[in-house]
């Protein structure tokens, strides 16, 4: 679906805000925002006012197996300190001294896994390790390697004992949900996470204008989200269809948002589903504003979050968009199970287009617990990395996205890894066996991510893979990917 600037529809960003500027307030000598690209509107995106910015405040108003153990210790220090291995983990780090205590403290953390793990395993090793290395961390000063090696060390502390879910680390229970944070702190560490790395605008930003692409002739719109969270990807598209220069009307939009079932009890499925119903109240008056015909529905999932596409109201004459959003760092996580209903159900419905951004989270084959466990820390020293690369000096505001978002991820992770769950894989792959065709990243969706990432550190890099995958990396390591799927059947 190669397709040249000049036949885009716009996508002006500036839609999450109040507030709109124009590309010619601002001097870049280096680029002509207006030559490049009539997708986006670049002040609006970076000014004073950032995405959605009034939208959310808003919402914040309302025994040792005959080892010693002791000597054992310092043999892995001291091999950290004298080797080169892992020195992907602490490319970043200040200093020599740094560099040295980054390596020990990968190794003494390799070192607990193994020990809890491993053949020779011994929970009263894991335990001496693990007690150093508390002696070493804080979840809130030092290095990257440092405040990184805490969360880890929090999460093999809450598998020595016995925990999983039920442990409670440092900063929050053993999952990656946010509803044990006070709800100011999660919108404020959301609006940190946006301004300082380009996760969150990616994946929106990307997803939309495919749809934007995919429905430039439609009359009606009809989008199924799986998990809308508090709707922030959807008001830069509502004005988007406002805001189109050429062809008909603003065509009528209706999102459809899935809400969990919450069978465990608890109150999890009618949290869900106010929190579901708010968001709606949130769009419909944000659409009503700029005269955007626009409606909003709900689809409850069973309680062990299968989804049945019988459940979903359907419209003749609407062009049906399928949207899932995967393990963005603000995500609670969906079981395996869940997300292959909801994918496996919306090829019954034959959609027009299928966007899909998931976390890259590297290999999930026959690694073990130790393997799986170094490419976890792996993937969040390039997260930790990239995010003080966008506040450098900002170190309460990186610890804040650090505690909410990223602690209990970490922790929730290895539990699932430890207990010998899946953890992510390539759902785009999973999509073209089911009978799923690719459709091509357009040309202007691949100049909009380019431009997007020269708002934030040069660290960021996007490529283009298997014609219809961009994927966000930091430096080498890849973070994030979104793809454009369609049914294989509208293809014969």
């Amino acid at each position: 679906m190669d397709m040249s600037l000049d036949d885009t529809v716009d996508l002006d960003f500036s839609g999450y805000s109040t507030t709109t500027t124009t590309a010619t307030d601002r001097d870049d000598s280096y680029c002509k925002w207006d030559d490049w690209s009539p997708v986006v509107d670049w002040n609006a995106l970076s000014g004073e006012h950032d995405d959605f910015r009034d939208l959310i405040e808003s919402m914040m108003d309302d025994d040792s197996h005959g080892v010693n153990i002791n000597s054992t210790v310092r043999d892995v220090e001291e091999e950290g300190c004298n080797s080169a291995s892992t020195d992907t983990m602490v490319s970043d780090e200040d200093n020599n001294g740094s560099d040295f205590k980054g390596l020990r403290l990968v190794h003494l953390l390799m070192a607990a896994a193994e020990a809890l793990t491993g053949v020779n395993k011994s929970r009263d090793l894991a335990r001496v390790i693990l007690v150093r290395l508390k002696e070493l961390v804080s979840p809130t000063d030092g290095t990257n390697m440092e405040r990184l090696a805490a969360y880890f060390t929090d999460a093999l502390q809450g598998l020595l004992e016995g925990a999983g879910a039920k442990h409670m680390i440092s900063n929050g229970p053993h999952r990656d949900d946010h509803h044990h944070h006070n709800q100011s702190d999660v919108l404020a560490a959301f609006q940190l996470l946006q301004d300082m790395s380009p996760f969150v605008k990616f994946g929106h930003f990307t997803a939309n204008q495919a749809i934007l692409e995919a429905v430039s002739k439609e009359r009606r719109i009809h989008i199924v989200d799986y998990d809308i969270m508090e709707g922030i990807q959807w008001a830069s598209l509502i004005q988007a269809l406002v805001s189109r220069k050429d062809g008909p009307p603003a065509p009528h939009l209706r999102i459809t948002a899935l809400s969990r079932g919450g069978g465990g009890g608890g109150g999890g499925g009618r949290r869900s589903i106010g929190t579901v119903q708010e968001t709606g109240r949130r769009l419909t008056a944000f659409a009503a504003s700029i005269g955007q015909p626009f409606s909003f529905h709900q689809c409850r999932l069973d309680s062990d979050e299968t989804f049945r596409p019988t459940a979903l109201k359907l419209v003749r004459g609407e062009a049906l968009i399928i949207n899932c959003m995967l393990h963005l760092p603000h995500f609670s996580y969906r079981a395996p199970d869940s997300v292959a209903s909801f994918l496996s159900g919306a090829k019954t419905l034959k959609p027009k287009a299928v966007t899909l951004v998931e976390e890259e989270v590297g290999p999930t084959g026959d690694g073990g617990f130790v393997g799986r466990f170094m490419d976890s820390l792996h993937h969040y020293s390039a997260v930790y990395d990239s995010l003080e690369a966008g506040f450098p000096m900002q170190g309460r505001a990186r610890a804040l996205v650090e505690r909410v978002f990223l602690g209990p991820r970490i922790s929730a992770t290895l539990g699932r890894i430890y207990r010998g769950g899946q953890e992510g894989g390539c759902w785009g792959e999973w999509l073209e066996r089911v009978g799923f065709k690719g459709v091509g990243i357009s040309f202007a969706n691949h100049c909009q991510a380019k431009l997007l990432l020269g708002l934030f550190n040069d660290g960021y890099r996007v490529e283009e893979l298997a014609n219809n995958r961009l994927v966000l990396g930091w430096k080498s390591r890849p973070l994030l990917s979104a793809s454009v799927w369609s049914d294989s059947d509208l293809f014969n």
